[in-house]
């Protein structure tokens, strides 16, 4: 599975955390959350991070659901 990548993160006076992907609004964190992210996106892989937090990420079954009978409409 490729890595997540695009995502930035920007921390406001306020104590909130706006999450973006390719510029684009992903997500708004706000008080023990905000912390909670912070402080796992600093001690690991920030882009894994933020698009866990996101739930922008893939599952690992998109392969599986596209084979199953149900998804094959009109394809051999």
């Amino acid at each position: 599975m490729p890595r997540p990548q695009g995502f930035r993160y920007a921390r406001h006076a306020d104590g909130t955390v706006e999450i973006t992907h390719r510029d684009r609004p992903a997500g708004t964190l706000r008080g023990s959350r905000a912390e909670r992210f912070l402080t796992e996106a600093e001690s690991g892989d920030a882009q894994l991070v933020m698009a866990r937090w996101t739930g922008a990420y893939k599952h690992g079954n998109e392969r599986a659901a596209r084979d199953h009978p149900r998804n094959r409409s009109g394809r051999r």
